[in-house]
C-alpha cells in the first residue's frame, strides 16, 4: 500500500488578514523562513518513503500561483493540481481526490490528507507518525492525527480516544475550564484535520454516510477536463454536492475511525498570535519583520511590508502593515480579525479580495493610484510571456515602457516598444502585450474611462485557458 499525498490548498486564511487575501491566501505566504506554508508542506511530504507524486486540491483562481510555487521547489517531476470551481469544504475535495487517484494511479493506496497551511517543527517525527497511521490503515481503519496538547487551547476542536485507538468522540472548541479538564486527561487530543485513509475504505464509508457527495463527485471527475498538470472538476456536478467537512460527513459517523497520537510540533498558524508563539523572538519577546523601529516595546508582533512602522511603549500588541491596510489589535484578540474581514467582504472592499500587487500567470500588476475615472498601474511581464488578446468596452489605455522590450498588437498593427517609448490603445480596440526579451518587461499603464474594473476584459485568445 503506497502513500498518496493529498494536499488541501483551498481557503483564504481570514484571521491572517491583511497579509492573507482571497487572491493570495495564507498557504501561499512565506510567514516563517523562505518557503511558503504550501512549499513547506510539500518539502515535508517529500521525506515520506516511496510516496506517490502529490495531488494538490486548489481553487481555480489560485492555480497558476500554486503551480509556480510547486515548480520552484523542483522536487516533483510529476504532480497534479485538482481544480475546484467553487469551495465546498473538505468532504467533496477529499472524495474527488480519492476518485481521481483511483482512476489515474494505483488501486491499493493510502490517501494521506494534509492541509497545506500547517507548520510542523519536527518533520522526522511527522514521518514516523505517518508510518504508524499506515499500519492502522492496513488493518482497515480510517486514521486521524490527534495532536498531543501542551496547553488548554480553546481555539481547537478535540478528539477523545477510546480503547484500541478508536475515536470515541469529536468535541467542539471548549471553554477554558473544559479545556483544562481535557489537558488533565491523556485521552484528549487536538483535532489536526490530517488523515490517513485507505482509498477503497474511504469511498465505501463515504458512500454509506455521504452518498450524495460521492454521487456528485463521481460526475465531477468523470466529466472533468485535464489540462497539463491541471484537472478541473466539472463545475455543474460539483455545484450540486453538499458542502460538508470530512469530519462531519464521515469521521463523526463511521465506526472505523481511529486516532494516531502525534507529537511533532504542530501548529495550524490559525491566527497572528499563533504565528507569534512559534516564531523566534528578540530579547524583549517581540517578533519583528520588515522596516520596524521599536522603543520600549515588549511581547508584540509587528510586521511591515511596505513602509516604516515605528512603535513606542507597547505591550502584547499586533501591528501588520501592507501597502493598502494596517491592522492594530491586542495579540489576545487576534482571532477576532475574521470579524473585520467579514465586514470588508460585505462592503465589497478590494482589501478583502487582493493586494495592490496581483499575480497573473504572465507576471504581475501593481495598482499605484486609483481615482474616479483613471488609475495607474505598473505591469511586469515575465520573459517570453504574453497576455491574452483582448479588448475593453469602457476604458482607454496608455502604455509607457520603462524597462525591457514590448511587442504590442494594437488593432491591425504590430509594433516593438523599447524603454521610454509608448502607445495608445483606444476603447474597443483588440490588443495584446508580449515580452519577447530575456529580462522582465516593465511598463506603466494609465487607464482612463467610465469603468475600470478587471471584469471589463473581453478575451479572444488566451494561452492560459482563461475566459474571464
Amino acid at each position: 500500500m503506497r502513500i498518496q499525498p493529498v494536499i488541501l490548498a483551498g481557503g483564504t486564511g481570514t484571521r491572517l488578514w491583511p497579509l492573507s487575501r482571497e487572491l493570495y491566501p495564507k498557504q501561499l505566504l512565506s510567514l516563517i523562513g523562505e518557503h511558503s506554508l504550501l512549499q513547506t508542506t510539500l518539502i515535508r511530504v517529500n521525506l515520506i518513503p516511496d510516496a506517490l507524486p502529490p495531488l494538490i486540491v486548489v481553487g481555480e483562481e489560485h492555480r497558476f500561483l500554486t503551480r509556480s510555487q510547486v515548480e520552484e521547489l523542483n522536487l516533483f517531476p510529476q504532480y497534479q493540481l485538482l481544480l475546484e470551481p467553487l469551495g465546498k469544504d473538505t468532504a467533496p475535495a477529499v472524495c474527488g481526490a480519492a476518485l481521481f487517484a483511483q482512476k489515474h494511479s494505483e488501486k491499493d493506496m493510502l490517501l494521506l490528507v494534509l492541509p497545506a497551511d500547517h507548520l510542523i517543527a519536527r518533520p522526522d517525527d511527522f514521518v514516523n507518525a505517518v508510518l504508524r497511521a499506515k499500519k492502522l490503515a492496513q488493518r482497515g481503519k480510517l486514521a486521524t492525527f490527534g495532536i498531543v496538547p501542551d496547553r488548554p487551547e480553546t481555539g481547537y476542536g478535540y478528539i477523545r480516544r477510546g480503547p484500541k485507538h478508536a475515536v470515541q468522540s469529536f468535541v467542539e472548541k471548549p471553554d477554558l475550564t473544559t479545556a483544562e479538564q481535557y489537558i488533565a486527561d491523556s485521552n484528549y487530543f487536538w483535532n489536526s484535520g490530517m488523515f490517513a485513509f485507505p482509498a477503497d475504505l474511504l469511498l465505501a464509508e463515504l458512500n454509506e454516510h455521504a452518498h450524495d457527495t460521492v454521487s456528485c463527485m463521481k460526475k465531477a471527475v468523470k466529466k472533468g477536463s485535464p489540462d497539463g498538470v491541471f484537472f478541473r472538476f466539472d463545475p455543474k456536478a460539483m455545484q450540486q454536492s453538499p458542502a460538508e467537512s470530512i469530519d462531519y460527513a464521515l469521521m463523526e459517523k463511521t465506526s472505523q475511525a481511529v486516532v494516531v497520537e502525534a507529537d511533532f510540533g504542530w501548529n495550524d498558524i490559525g491566527s497572528w498570535r499563533a504565528l507569534w508563539e512559534v516564531t523566534e523572538k528578540d530579547p524583549q519577546g517581540n517578533v519583528v519583520s520588515g522596516d520596524v523601529l521599536l522603543e520600549d516595546v515588549e511581547n508584540c508582533l509587528i510586521r511591515s511590508e511596505d513602509t516604516l512602522v515605528a512603535a513606542v511603549g507597547l505591550r502584547d500588541t499586533l501591528i501588520v502593515e501592507t501597502s493598502d491596510a494596517v491592522l492594530v489589535a491586542p495579540l489576545n484578540r487576534s482571532q477576532d480579525v475574521k470579524k473585520i474581514v467579514s465586514r470588508l467582504k460585505k462592503r465589497a472592499r478590494t482589501e478583502f479580495h487582493s493586494h495592490r500587487t496581483v499575480f497573473r500567470p504572465w507576471g504581475s500588476y501593481t495598482t499605484l493610484e486609483i481615482h474616479d475615472r483613471f488609475q495607474i498601474k505598473r505591469i511586469t511581464v515575465n520573459p517570453g510571456a504574453r497576455l491574452s488578446s483582448q479588448m475593453h468596452h469602457h476604458r482607454h489605455e496608455h502604455w509607457v515602457v520603462v524597462r525591457g522590450t514590448a511587442r504590442v498588437e494594437n488593432g491591425g498593427q504590430e509594433i516593438l516598444l523599447r524603454e521610454d517609448e509608448s502607445t495608445y490603445i483606444p476603447l474597443g480596440t483588440i490588443h495584446r502585450l508580449e515580452n519577447p526579451g530575456v529580462i522582465p518587461l516593465e511598463l506603466i499603464e494609465i487607464q482612463i474611462g467610465s469603468y475600470l474594473g478587471e471584469d471589463d476584459i473581453i478575451r479572444f485568445d488566451d494561452e492560459y485557458g482563461r475566459d474571464a
